[in-house]
C-alpha cells in the first residue's frame, strides 16, 4: 500500500511564499509521476504541475504559475516540493498531489502502476 502526505500549507499574505511538501511513503519499485494539483472554492481541481521521471526529471507547470512556483522532488527522501513565491489571491485553494508509482504485485514478479492523491492542504492568501 502507498500514500502521501502533505504539509506546509497556510495563510499567507499576498507578495508571501510557502513551500508544500508531498512526502510518499508505502512499498513501491518507483515513482513515475508526481503532481501538484489546486481546487479553489467553486472551482474544478486544475494541474499546477507535474514532475515525470526519466534520465532526468522533466517538470512542467501551467502559465498562471510559471515564473512564481518550482516543482522539485527528492528521489531519497521520495518527497516532491512545491516552492510559491510571489503569491496571489487567486492561489488560494486546496492543493493536492498526485502520484503514479509502479508497485509489485503480491506472489507474482509483475508490478502493477497505482494512482494515488494526497488528502491536500489548504493555502489562504490574504491580507
Amino acid at each position: 500500500q502507498v500514500q502521501l502526505v502533505e504539509s506546509g500549507g497556510g495563510l499567507v499574505q499576498p507578495g508571501g511564499s510557502l513551500r508544500l511538501s508531498c512526502a510518499a511513503s508505502g512499498t513501491f519499485y518507483n515513482i513515475i509521476y508526481m503532481g501538484w494539483y489546486r481546487q479553489a472554492p467553486g472551482k474544478e481541481r486544475e494541474l499546477v504541475g507535474h514532475i515525470i521521471t526519466g534520465n532526468s526529471d522533466s517538470t512542467n507547470s501551467t502559465d498562471s504559475v510559471r515564473g512564481r512556483f518550482t516543482i522539485s522532488r527528492d528521489n531519497v527522501k521520495n518527497t516532491m516540493y512545491l516552492q510559491m513565491n510571489r503569491l496571489e489571491p487567486d492561489d488560494t485553494a486546496v492543493y493536492y498531489c498526485k502520484a503514479a508509482f509502479r508497485t509489485p504485485v503480491a506472489g507474482t514478479p509483475s508490478h502493477r502502476v497505482v494512482e494515488v492523491w494526497g488528502q491536500g492542504t489548504l493555502v489562504t492568501v490574504s491580507s
